[in-house]
């Protein structure tokens, strides 16, 4: 079925913060919490995950690391090599090669996970603290290792493109809560209390076809989700949101919020985050294996006083 294309309603800067409270976590697991939704996630989930795999086949869900600058990838990764075979070894055999990486944690062009000290709304992080806490050695509280000891679970994806009949959803479209209930009646799934929720809007295929643009707010733009879908996943206890883009609709309809979806999910829901995966591999197996749900796994690099990781997400069947 082919649908209309769907851009957001102005939401004054009251109503979000009406919105705000409505989803927040603040408090729910006590006041010294680091782990936010993953609280959700409990270990006979993890177990009931398991089950899950059947075929045993994998499927990365992240981009290659992007070391080519574009108005996507202002500030590309950097990847050079710091030995090679051709060196003679100074104490005999064997030989080594070895590489060296730079990159920034958070962007558009790098799949990374989000620590709950990344975002601040008006001067307060997840659970009221204080921003204060992240300074330029890093920060003291909340930071990516709080989930050091990696993520897993049953991971839902919901294809919003395959439910609109369309390639990829356009800049600046949103994605409602309705509609997310219309694709999980579309796939028969249903995002349950403790899941991983892959959200596809088509932006990576978009980006493969088209190349790549500036999805800012001063840019072009992207699509993502609308902000009331925040309380259907804040209902629903969803544990971990993994989208093809950064989840964004861009540009915002809510005024005086740049990034609003960032500010629900992690600086009031507490909620497990990443950005920019893609799910242009997976969609092929979750069509030759006729399921959209099955078993996730994801390990964030264990950085003290990080704001976030790159990492490589896989799905298992």
């Amino acid at each position: 079925m082919s649908q209309p294309k769907t851009t957001p309603s102005f939401v004054s800067g009251g109503e979000f913060d009406e919105l705000f409270h409505r989803v927040s976590n603040w408090g729910r697991w006590g006041p010294d919490d680091e782990r936010g939704t993953l609280n959700y996630l409990t270990a006979e989930q993890v177990r009931a995950s398991a089950a899950l795999v059947r075929s045993g086949r994998t499927v990365s869900l992240s981009l290659p690391i992007n070391t080519v600058a574009g108005p996507d990838n202002p500030h590309p990764s950097v990847h050079y090599m710091v030995k090679t075979h051709d060196v003679r070894p100074e104490h005999g055999e064997p030989r080594f090669a070895g590489d060296f990486l730079g990159s920034e944690l958070h962007g558009d062009c790098r799949t990374h996970i989000d620590a709950l000290c990344h975002v601040a709304y008006k001067g307060k992080l997840y659970n009221g603290k204080s921003p204060a806490a992240v300074t330029s050695r890093g920060a003291t509280l909340m930071d990516i290792t709080s989930y050091a000891h990696g993520i897993a679970g049953r991971g839902v994806l919901l294809d919003i493109p395959r439910y609109r009949n369309v390639r990829w959803l356009e800049p600046g479209e949103a994605v409602t809560s309705e509609e997310i209930e219309a694709v999980e009646k579309f796939q028969d799934v249903r995002l349950e209390e403790g899941d991983i929720f892959l959200f596809r809007t088509g932006h990576h295929r978009r980006r493969l076809e088209l190349g790549p643009w500036n999805n800012n707010w001063d840019g072009e733009g992207q699509a993502g989700l609308n902000v009331n879908a925040m309380l259907l996943l804040h209902e629903r206890k969803v544990a971990v949101f993994l989208p093809d883009g950064d989840g964004e609709t861009v540009p915002s309809n809510v005024e005086g919020v740049t990034y609003p979806v960032h500010a629900l999910q992690i600086a009031s829901m507490g909620m497990a985050c990443a950005d920019s995966l893609q799910f242009e591999e997976l969609v092929k197996v979750c069509e030759e294996e006729n399921r959209w749900t099955f078993m996730v796994v994801a390990a964030p690099l264990r950085l003290p006083k990080g704001t976030g990781s790159l990492f490589n997400p896989i799905a298992i069947f």
